[in-house]
């Protein structure tokens, strides 16, 4: 358990180091941003034609309303933990990357459920857009993160190691 949480803590350190690199922004983060954006767009579209994006930009045509996504709010930090979690825990690498694909799509539909819903709360109520914005979806989120984790990590790994005993 002491090496789990050691790897986790360095794991965290040097991704979000390299999350904040300059290059690493602009190339990475900054479209991986703009695609959610566009992605929320094209979903909310289906019920709502007024809505587009532009750059990492939800906008409604009519209202004017807009949401910007930014650093923070595009899950990738939430992947990160995820990331950190999964490699420092005693697993096959098989299921480790089994896990980070299916761990950072949940974790990136969860966000695209909560960046759609915020688009919609602020234009109802900017009370209750601020406070699921600051503190509900923030929470929801790092708890997405552990039940994912928590499912893996009870999952995966346990069936590599009974195949490799009763082998």
């Amino acid at each position: 358990m002491r090496r789990f949480f050691i790897v986790f803590v360095v794991l965290q350190l040097v991704f979000f180091g390299v999350e904040l690199l300059t290059p690493v922004q602009t190339h990475v983060v900054l479209p991986i941003t703009t695609g959610i954006a566009h992605f929320c767009a094209a979903l909310v579209r289906w019920i709502d034609p007024s809505v587009s994006s532009y750059g990492k930009v939800l906008m409604d045509q009519k209202s004017g309303f807009g949401v910007s996504i930014e650093p923070g709010c595009n899950g990738i930090e939430a992947c990160i933990v995820l990331i950190a979690a999964m490699l420092a825990f005693p697993a096959k690498w098989q299921h480790k990357l089994l896990g980070l694909a299916i761990g950072i799509a949940a974790v990136q539909a969860f966000n695209v459920v909560r960046i759609i819903s915020l688009f919609y709360l602020g234009q109802w109520n900017m009370d209750w857009f601020r406070f699921a914005h600051e503190y509900l979806w923030q929470g929801l989120i790092m708890l997405d993160v552990l039940v994912i984790f928590m499912i893996w990590a009870r999952r995966f790994p346990q069936r590599a190691m009974d195949t490799a005993h009763a082998g």
